[in-house]
């Protein structure tokens, strides 16, 4: 009987919960409102022959690596930050090798570096979700290949500090180092400049947040020139779709839109803030574009919320089985509009449940 390789067998299942979304996607840290409307037009204009060929990146690369100021040399485009990831652990990884996560974090790390046949050596956040430099530092060996670090981390929204990357980077240089940079929008510090003078720094970016493209899959991975061109060798030619190498260069010039769609997250993200300490419900200070809150002690409590919630035409998403998290849920923000409806829902569905004193609008 033909088989997968063991390390295939063990890999946990992933099953985002996508079907039948219908309400306000305040679930997924998706752009809430949609992408620029220059995105839009310049649909309405490609052709059957744009679709016939074969897509070319190499002109929307450069004109990526404009807006970022690094060399072309150091970028590539990928089909989302999730092919950026299994990237790396394709071009660094072998059986037996260690790769290191702090948890809880984003599930695709631990899917990819298990698929190249790693172990996973997975370190705890601490208090309040901080990051765990001091430990995480313990934890390299010499078997250790990658280290992948969200910074603003899903599902908590909390960072970790700039100069425990670095020491991170240059504690383990036999190392590659990703830092998953997919909210930086709203977070606004970033270790770029950092990867030419570090070999082993890897830097990812996503257009599927702030710039509204998660149905096109378009992402960056940014890194030294010379490793770089060890990930380019195992990336087929043909990664990311024409269509959206088609609009990229409009979501590019379209740095207004962006902006504003930034500053009204940015707002209601404090917004709801506010609500949580007043209402008495706790919650971590972020720095993307959502909040991680406890609305109970149990999974059986989040899910009930998050099914309320939903029947209030509010999709939220249940974070209680991720470790630390028991009883969060994971609210996506938007602007002022969306906000007002998310505080009325919340409000209601504590009431209803009991679950705390309630919050304010």
């Amino acid at each position: 009987m033909l088989k997968a390789r063991s390390a295939i067998q063990t890999i946990p299942s992933y099953h985002p919960p996508l079907a039948g979304r219908e309400g306000l996607r305040l679930d997924f840290n998706e752009n809430t409102v949609g992408c620029s409307p220059r995105i839009l037009a310049h649909l309405r204009q490609l052709t059957a022959e744009d679709l016939a060929r074969y897509p070319e990146r190499e002109a929307v690369e450069t004109r990526v690596a404009q807006l970022l100021q690094v060399d072309p040399s150091q970028l590539l485009l990928t089909n989302g930050v999730d092919e950026a990831i299994h990237l790396l652990c394709q071009t660094f990884l072998e059986a037996g090798d260690e790769a290191l996560i702090v948890e809880p974090t984003y599930s695709m790390y631990r899917i990819y570096m298990t698929g190249a046949g790693a172990r996973v050596v997975s370190t705890r956040a601490g208090k309040n979700f901080e990051f765990p430099g001091v430990e995480l530092l313990s934890r390299i060996s010499p078997h250790t290949r990658l280290i992948a670090i969200a910074n603003p981390n899903n599902p908590t929204g909390t960072v970790a500090p700039k100069a425990e990357l670095l020491r991170l980077a240059r504690s383990a240089p036999d190392a590659a180092l990703l830092v998953d940079e997919a909210y930086f929008e709203f977070y606004g510090q970033t270790l770029l400049d950092k990867c030419t003078g570090l070999p082993n720094l890897f830097v990812a970016r996503t257009f599927s947040k702030a710039y509204g493209l998660a149905g096109l899959r378009a992402g960056v991975l940014v890194g030294n020139a010379e490793p770089m061109c060890a990930v380019r060798r195992v990336c087929s030619p043909y990664n990311v779709n024409a269509v959206a190498l088609a609009c990229l260069p409009e979501a590019l010039a379209d740095q207004v839109y962006i902006q504003q769609y930034v500053n009204d997250v940015l707002e209601s993200r404090q917004r709801l803030e506010s609500a949580l300490a007043a209402g008495g419900v706790s919650y971590w200070p972020s720095q993307a574009n959502f909040v991680l809150a406890r609305v109970g002690t149990t999974k059986q409590e989040a899910v009930a919320f998050t099914q309320q919630m939903r029947r209030r035409g509010i999709l939220v998403r249940d974070r209680s089985s991720d470790p630390g998290c028991d009883g969060c849920m994971r609210i996506t923000l938007g602007p002022r509009e969306h906000t007002d409806r998310l505080l009325t829902a919340f409000q209601e569905t504590l009431e209803e449940l009991g679950l705390a004193q309630g919050v304010s609008r």
